[in-house]
């Protein structure tokens, strides 16, 4: 008898046998954590290898050049988002590992402030903080949904808090932003899981499939980020 519970993975009219599907998503999460963690790898070992260079880390950030290496990101991140569907997969691939070096460049940075043991000290528990949020949000029956809007609030008010601060540079602003956004990242994670899970049933082919798998290691990999960059305020050793 037909679980009336597993209609959401319907498709085309045509309910998806419960033991195809189950292996199917787990193949298709594999993919995504693959995408991510290959794309944290890229990230990881630029900005280390550029930090190892005081040649090239004074071409970056002791010139405007530095601008360009913080803004390139975003760039890629709008190509991806508002350019996936006109994209190939194969074109949709090569800007997200582009994306990855481009925030290794950029990431290099945090290597001038923070000793080398306080950053992979901070890479571990924000690792250890996304893996139990992560599994969380992959198997809890609980419905995250409601918390997608109350998150992307809070996401919106830490870039205008933060763009605020440029200017008040207050240190209490800046604890509280960075508090916030540990919160904010730490729940996202779960959120963003359980919602790449239940958009799996979409990738009707493999060139749709291939393009959810990059856009949801994409949106986990931010998570990640993000995290890492907030936890790093709190577990971070200054490099003096």
């Amino acid at each position: 008898m037909a679980d009336p519970t597993f209609n959401r993975y319907a498709t085309a009219g045509r309910a998806i046998d419960r033991g195809y599907f189950d292996e199917g998503l787990r193949q298709h999460m594999l993919r995504v954590y693959n995408y991510m963690g290959v794309g944290l790898a890229v990230t990881g070992l630029i900005a280390f290898l550029v930090s190892t260079s005081p040649a090239l880390m004074a071409t970056i950030f002791g010139t405007p050049l530095k601008w360009v290496v913080m803004l390139a990101p975003l760039a890629f991140i709008m190509v991806l988002s508002f350019g996936i569907n006109r994209l190939s997969f194969a074109s949709a691939q090569m800007v997200f590992w582009t994306y990855c070096g481009a925030m290794g460049l950029s990431m290099a940075s945090i290597f001038l402030v923070f000793t080398g043991a306080s950053i992979a000290l901070t890479f571990f528990v924000t690792a250890a903080t996304f893996l139990a949020m992560s599994l969380y949000g992959y198997t809890t029956k609980a419905d995250l949904s409601k918390m997608g809007s109350f998150l992307m609030m809070g996401v919106i008010g830490i870039v205008i808090a933060s763009l605020a601060n440029i200017f008040f540079q207050s240190p209490a602003l800046h604890f509280a932003i960075s508090i916030i956004g540990v919160l904010v990242f730490t729940g996202l994670t779960a959120y963003d899981t359980q919602r790449i899970k239940e958009e799996y049933a979409e990738g009707y082919d493999h060139e749709t499939s291939g393009k959810l798998a990059l856009m949801g290691a994409l949106t986990l990999y931010l998570d990640f980020v993000n995290l890492f960059q907030f936890l790093l305020q709190f577990l971070g050793q200054r490099d003096d």
